[in-house]
């Protein structure tokens, strides 16, 4: 690791400093509501000190040039430190997000494969694609070029990861990049900077800025200098960042919200064990991370004749869930990452039971133990039965532990009530029926769709949604293009005069 002062989280040009202000913020435990770590808050000049290194790092390094044999290379050191590190990495995203040790650790494991999986993708490619001119004497050839100067706007709930899938891509391609995590969550984005550095990673092609999202975060957006700006958080900041990009025409990738359907058709429970399946993984879909996932399943969406069984072995063992510090032996769900995440899902949940939500478990903090300290950001996992479309906590992205529970009777009804949303990110379909789940996979306008399954994702294939959660494509061959430029080049190998017009 870098030796530098725990205020100097600002990296720009390969130095390691203080914001220009020389504002502090202090890093929270949402465990316990105490602060652990203080890093710098940036702000307008430090993204202005940021983006010039970067400039300065594509438009005369060697780092767009460099082979890709080597830039490959360069990815895979970079995997090898984070399997490493993975401890480490683990706790500081547990103690930073308020997730589990286990999930942190998974994160780092999955951190590893993004780097992995990029260095083969790019490394496997050829020297472009030909283009037959009709003509003996021209080669015709379209390549691929690194867009330039990239800003990468990471949110809070999983740091390193959304991290992984934009830094990745961007190396592999030949950018420089400006990195923004988000200000509550920032300290595993500067580990993973001083691990590229370790890795030998060229001064100035990786910067970060740790700051607020309405300084740093806009000023990347509407900075001439950017080439591209990739965003990863919630529908309002994604409207004000390709609003402010717009004005440069840079390229945007925006990732935004989801309010995810989990369709659980009456046959996938036919026996107990597809029961058992189907209801476990109706709580990993809701309650994994407290809830506090894009592609959460929080909305359930169930089948008439098994509805009441299966909710009230859901809402049981809801209850069951044990909360606590992420740190914890034997805790298998976290805090909520700040008291405004808090506050938020306690208004969500009081504004369901006003509109006619049945509860039937959680909807309350908890009470206080050795492992829940009364100053951490606890909320128990809630089910709220008897939900309908026009209620908030339905329509609207709660991003808590909050499970809402819809009913249908036909394969029709399942298709309407799923795809009745302004998101469109992931969603899953239970049923024992090949053909059914083909057919409902296929109606579902979700840029994701689980069969008999749910969260599952893999580095190769593309992740993004449809409608309001996005324009962009992480992971996969099209998250590597959305960092890319095409050109097309064409060779005469035997020029001659054309004689258009006279002289």
């Amino acid at each position: 690791m870098a030796d530098r002062t725990a205020q100097a989280t600002i990296q720009v040009g390969g130095e390691w400093l203080e914001a220009v202000s020389g504002a502090t913020r202090e890093i929270i435990d949402p465990a316990d509501g105490r602060p652990f770590a203080v890093v710098a808050e940036g702000d307008e000049k430090d993204a202005e000190a940021a983006v010039a290194a970067a400039r300065r790092a594509f438009d005369t390094g060697d780092w767009p040039r460099t082979p890709v044999a080597e830039r490959a290379a360069l990815l895979r050191r970079v995997a090898d430190l984070l399997v490493r590190d993975r401890e480490k990495l683990g706790l500081l995203e547990s103690r930073d997000a308020g997730k589990t040790v286990e999930e942190g650790r998974v994160d780092i494991d999955c951190v590893a494969d993004a780097f992995r999986y990029f260095a083969d993708l790019v490394a496997a490619e050829g020297a472009g694609r030909v283009v037959d001119a009709g003509s003996p004497d021209v080669h015709s050839v379209v390549v691929h070029e690194p867009v330039g100067v990239c800003a990468l706007i990471t949110p809070w709930n999983y740091p390193l990861l959304q991290a992984s899938w934009k830094v990745a891509p961007a190396l592999a391609a030949g950018n420089t990049f400006v990195i923004k995590p988000s200000e509550i969550t920032p300290l595993t984005t500067v580990a993973l900077i001083e691990l590229l550095t370790e890795a030998g990673l060229p001064a100035g092609v990786a910067n970060l800025v740790t700051g607020p999202g309405h300084s740093v975060g806009a000023r990347l957006a509407e900075h001439p200098d950017v080439d591209l700006v990739s965003f990863t958080g919630g529908l309002v900041s994604g409207v004000k960042v390709a609003q402010e990009a717009a004005v440069s025409v840079k390229k945007v990738a925006l990732e935004l919200g989801g309010k995810n359907p989990n369709v659980v058709f009456a046959d996938a429970c036919a026996t107990e064990e597809g029961f058992d399946t189907a209801v476990d993984q109706a709580l990993n879909a809701a309650f994994i991370h407290s809830g506090q996932v894009c592609s959460a399943g929080s909305r359930l969406i169930v089948e008439e004749p098994v509805r009441e069984r299966f909710v009230a072995e859901l809402a049981r063992r809801a209850a069951r869930i044990r909360l606590g510090r992420g740190t914890a032996d034997g805790v298998e769900c976290g805090p909520l990452v700040s008291e405004r995440q808090r506050a938020r899902t306690e208004e969500y949940v009081a504004s369901a039971l006003a509109e006619g939500a049945v509860l039937r478990s959680g909807g309350k903090r908890p009470e206080p133990s050795a492992d829940r300290p009364e100053t951490g950001y606890f909320y128990e996992p809630t089910v709220l039965d008897q939900c309908h479309r026009e209620m908030r906590v339905v329509r609207e992205e709660v991003f808590g532990p909050v499970l809402t529970v819809e009913t249908f009777r036909t394969e029709d009804e399942a298709v309407a009530l799923a795809n009745d949303t302004e998101y469109g990110l992931a969603g899953a379909v239970w049923t024992a029926d090949a053909g059914r789940a083909r057919r409902v996979a296929g109606r579902l306008r979700h840029g994701t769709v689980w069969i008999n399954d749910f969260h599952p994702y893999l580095p190769q294939a593309e992740w993004g949604g449809f409608g309001k959660s996005g324009t962009g494509r992480e992971l996969g061959p099209a998250g590597l293009a959305e960092y890319r430029e095409t050109k097309h080049v064409y060779q005469n190998l035997a020029p001659r005069p054309v004689r258009w017009f006279a002289g």
